[in-house]
């Protein structure tokens, strides 16, 4: 199944999201399905009357994983970690389909890094990597843009990855989706920027939850970044930016100025 959070000129709702792509129908939700059983309301919207949000705003953290691509990890000249790379961005960074990244005037040098997200189910701690599915909600693509010239010269990463707007999510989220070997393709512009598969990560997802929940309590809504594969680069104001994942659908956003 796959879930949007949506807006139609009213509070926030859910969906279940039906049809072929350029055709998809919304099978409106009663409330929230990361915390109650789905269940259909009877209300269908066409997807092209609504405006897609965030499919998830964690109430606790996106949790990044840093290099988790050989080839990423050589393009910045960085060794392969023996262990997965951990960092946090705020939730006040995630934004939604169509939503503008702010381009800060404390870089300049602003860059994308598409990927794929996981998005946690319930309160989990020590999740065995063997049972890693059963505390995923579902997918969805995330953006984990990174002003580059600030994590260096910071020696460490907040800053860089941590301004509002930093972290788009969507277009929604795919509960049944098979991530061990999708292509995750972002394009700058139409220009194809980066081009990699699931199957490169050096920690597999079920891996990653694992480690992660061995030193911190996973919450539901919690996001995981799983890391993105080589051709990171700029992005300007102006210029759009389209990250996709197979099967799962295509996030894109446009650059804007901060003023």
């Amino acid at each position: 199944m796959r879930i949007a959070r949506f807006s139609a000129g009213d509070d926030p709702r859910y969906a279940a999201v039906e049809g072929e792509p350029g055709a998809e129908v919304l099978a409106v939700l009663d409330g929230d399905p990361l915390y109650r059983q789905v269940q259909l309301t009877g209300e269908r919207l066409p997807l092209a009357d609504v405006r897609l949000l965030a499919p998830v705003i964690p109430r606790s953290k996106v949790i990044g994983i840093g290099r988790n691509y050989a080839e990423h990890a050589a393009e910045l000249g960085n060794e392969v970690p023996d262990e997965p790379l951990v960092f946090l961005k705020p939730n006040t960074s995630v934004v939604g389909p169509g939503d503008g990244i702010v381009h800060p005037p404390q870089t300049s040098d602003l860059q994308y890094e598409g990927e794929l997200a996981a998005v946690i189910g319930r309160i989990c701690r020590h999740v065995p990597a063997e049972r890693a599915a059963e505390v995923v909600f579902g997918y969805t693509i995330g953006n984990d843009v990174t002003a580059r010239d600030l994590q260096r010269s910071d020696k460490q990463w907040t800053r860089a990855k941590g301004f509002d707007t930093f972290c788009p999510l969507g277009p929604w989220i795919d509960t049944s989706l098979d991530v061990s070997d999708l292509a995750v393709t972002t394009t700058v512009g139409g220009e194809v920027r980066q081009s990699g598969r699931t199957s490169q990560m050096i920690h597999d997802v079920p891996s990653l939850i694992s480690y992660v929940s061995s030193f911190m309590t996973l919450l539901p809504g919690d996001v995981i970044l799983t890391g993105t594969p080589a051709g990171v680069g700029p992005m300007r104001v102006g210029e759009e930016v389209s990250v996709t994942v197979e099967g799962l659908g295509t996030l894109t956003n446009r650059v804007i100025g901060h003023g």
